[in-house]
């Protein structure tokens, strides 16, 4: 069948990370992510399930990996070859379509007892990625005895599926996954309807956290820092009260709360500040940014996957402020009844109608522009670019 796989070849990695520092997305012309025919991932115990890709979603994640700019704390929990995509819906041989919730948790590796974090059904803080019956991946999509979305088949095991419902589309289903995120974030946020809050980024992540937010924490002032126009339209479709332009998010939060400035230029920060910061970016320059105006004793949520950086923290001691990564999902035990985050995904991803969210899709032999595209999608009018698998000649062959 094909793939697109990803072989642990420094030189190419290092040629990817040369040009993706250029042009973001260029590391899929010279890197170590290539098209070839693989063998279909064999089960790894008889009760795993083969599945077909319909639609694979290409992830910030997955980018940052292609370019080479992964930080290397994951090279521990990763294993290669393998093959990226972890937004998948696709087909059972049952014919059942599914989505995947990707986390490689004890169940998924064979381990009993279940860690304790896996016990409470939250598989995002497993114990165990690296263990088991399974080489060591912290997701499907970076392990090597799974596969992954960016391919005709991939293997998963039954606590990672989920049945979709007739009701939403391919569209609405590869976005399950990364609202199940943008979720788990916005519900870690702890908001409540008296705070003020900021968004930074609107991109397919900060517009489902914007969408998150709107319908399960209803903040008294939510703000959002979105720099192209598409963004800006979807994120106040979606809940945004204020927008604000990457370059004035300082000016921006002191007008909103009225605050005491501190210093002048990039040295500016709030006396006081607005109540919680949700980062979907991850960058240096919007963790600073997240810092400088958040109030003392208030709240960053690091949604984004943060890039390697030097940063200063003396603002996070000064100030009290408290900083919380939000990572995967699991159950959400702050929603009534405590549903998984997949199922309280599928559910906003029908009432915020969020499959518009897919702007192109692409089939794999024409990945290098399908990465670009995802790599420039706000400055091209984009937000979520997929790979489809659905008319792939290789599916009748399996």
């Amino acid at each position: 069948m094909r793939a697109l796989t990803i072989d642990r070849k420094l030189a190419r990695l290092a040629a990817a990370r040369l040009a993706g520092a250029v042009l973001p997305g260029s590391g899929a012309a010279v890197g170590p992510l290539t098209l070839r025919d693989v063998d279909v991932p064999e089960l790894p115990a008889p009760d795993w399930l083969r599945v077909r890709p319909r639609l694979a979603g290409i992830c910030g994640s997955d980018l940052a990996t292609v370019d080479g700019r992964s930080s290397r704390w994951f090279e521990p929990i990763v294993s290669f070859p393998f093959t990226p995509g972890h937004e998948v819906v696709g087909d059972l041989d049952d014919g059942t379509r599914v989505v995947v919730e990707p986390v490689l948790g004890c169940a998924a590796r064979g381990h009993d007892p279940l860690c304790a974090a896996c016990a409470a059904g939250d598989l995002g803080r497993c114990g165990h990625l690296a263990g088991g019956t399974l080489a060591p991946g912290l997701q499907t999509g970076f392990c090597c005895d799974t596969g992954g979305g960016w391919a005709v088949a991939m293997v998963a095991h039954p606590s990672q599926v989920h049945a979709v419902p007739d009701a939403l589309s391919d569209e609405d289903a590869v976005l399950v996954e990364p609202t199940a995120c943008a979720l788990h974030a916005a519900l870690a946020a702890e908001v409540t309807g008296d705070d003020t809050v900021l968004v930074i980024g609107a991109g397919t992540l900060g517009l489902l956290v914007t969408a998150a937010l709107h319908r399960h924490s209803r903040p008294r002032r939510l703000l959002v820092v979105a720099k192209h126009p598409e963004q800006r339209a979807l994120a106040s479709e979606l809940g945004a009260d204020e927008l604000l332009d990457p370059d004035a998010t300082r000016r921006g939060a002191r007008r909103a709360t009225g605050s005491l400035s501190i210093g002048e230029g990039a040295s500016l920060r709030l006396a006081g500040g607005v109540d919680v910061v949700l980062d979907c970016v991850g960058s240096a320059e919007t963790i600073a940014d997240a810092l400088a105006v958040v109030r003392p004793g208030g709240r960053v949520v690091l949604v984004g996957m943060p890039a390697p950086s030097r940063l200063d923290l003396t603002p996070l001691w000064q100030r009290e402020v408290s900083l919380i990564g939000a990572y995967a999902y699991g159950t959400e035990h702050r929603l009534p009844g405590s549903p998984r985050t997949f199922d309280a995904a599928m559910a906003l991803v029908a009432d915020a109608g969020l499959g518009r969210l897919v702007s192109a899709t692409y089939p794999l032999d024409r990945h290098v522009a399908a990465i670009e595209h995802a790599a420039a999608a706000g400055a091209r009018g984009a937000v979520k670019v997929a790979f489809d698998l659905r008319h792939e000649k290789e599916r009748d062959r399996l």
